[in-house]
């Protein structure tokens, strides 16, 4: 009985491998063995054609001494905070608007969670004829002739509006997907107590979709910081590289001026920086969510 027992606990194992081998092969083709040999590309200069060689830390020091990496990296923080901040701000206003049960909330519901799901290159193409200075809708709402993708004061904004936009629906459905597991009684007791709708949201409502907020608000930092399709299809990091960012930089001294030990070296830049926000919001947990145990 016990090696029967043994052998069927065996074929239990064997059978989860085989499940899982599909997964983990990818994983390491696709993603562990492309990272480690990105790494190695870092402290090289190569240009997918003549041999590589190594440089040591010359590809970190260039982009370190560089004038432009310097507006590259401010230009992607602008966008990355701005976007984390407008993306959590307007959906979790939105979603406790909608979960009062309004009027027609299951149309708004959708309606705002389509961008999320639409290819963005189909919404690069909608929004550059919404910003086109002479036929674009946005100037004839504004009454205002302001040239959005091809203004360097005008075209971060621009991009930061585009990005909310698609964001809101996803984290709108997060905070929705919260707020209905509070209680009602949370709310009937702040009621009782006197507390009008402004006290309700700040002192009750915020406070237990804490975990939600801290969710999202990593999420989206981490997906801002890697914005690379929404500046390829819209402005190509221009004009005069004030919507250049990170990963778009990446793509360039890649793909375009054949770099590849450079890029690299961004790449891992980008990385360390998302490391250490994603540390630093790690760590300050317990002072921004609610209830929150080691």
């Amino acid at each position: 009985m016990k090696r029967f027992f043994s052998k069927l606990s065996s074929n239990e194992a064997a059978a989860g491998w085989i499940f899982i081998l599909p997964a983990l092969l990818g994983t390491v083709i696709f993603i562990i063995i492309p990272v480690i040999c990105s790494f190695g590309l870092s402290f090289a200069k190569w240009d997918l054609l003549n041999p590589i060689e190594f440089v040591g830390l010359a590809n970190y020091k260039e982009i370190f001494t560089e004038p432009l990496f310097g507006k590259i990296f401010l230009n992607t923080v602008v966008f990355a905070v701005s976007t984390s901040v407008f993306g959590v701000i307007i959906p979790l206003i939105l979603a406790v608007i909608l979960n009062s049960r309004i009027r027609g909330s299951e149309f708004f519901k959708t309606a705002y969670f389509l961008p999320f799901i639409t290819p963005m290159i189909v919404i690069g193409i909608v929004w550059q004829w919404i910003f086109d200075p002479n036929i674009g809708v946005m100037n004839k709402v504004l009454q205002l002739h302001i040239n959005w993708l091809y203004d360097t004061h005008f075209a971060m904004p621009a991009l930061i509006i585009v990005s909310v936009w698609k964001l809101i629906g996803y984290n709108m459905i997060i905070f929705l997907s919260s707020l209905s597991g509070i209680s009602n009684s949370m709310f009937e007791a702040a009621k009782i107590d006197g507390a009008g709708s402004v006290k309700t949201f700040f002192y009750v409502t915020v406070p237990l979709l804490s975990p939600s907020i801290f969710f999202v608000v990593i999420i989206t930092a981490i997906s801002s910081f890697q914005i690379f399709d929404l500046i390829y299809l819209m402005t190509q990091g221009g004009p005069l590289d004030s919507t250049n960012v990170l990963v778009y930089a990446i793509y360039k001294n890649a793909f375009e001026y054949f770099n590849v030990g450079k890029a690299s070296a961004i790449a891992y830049v980008l990385f360390i920086i998302i490391l250490v926000l994603t540390l630093i919001q790690w760590s300050l947990r317990k002072k921004l969510v609610y209830n929150e145990t080691d």
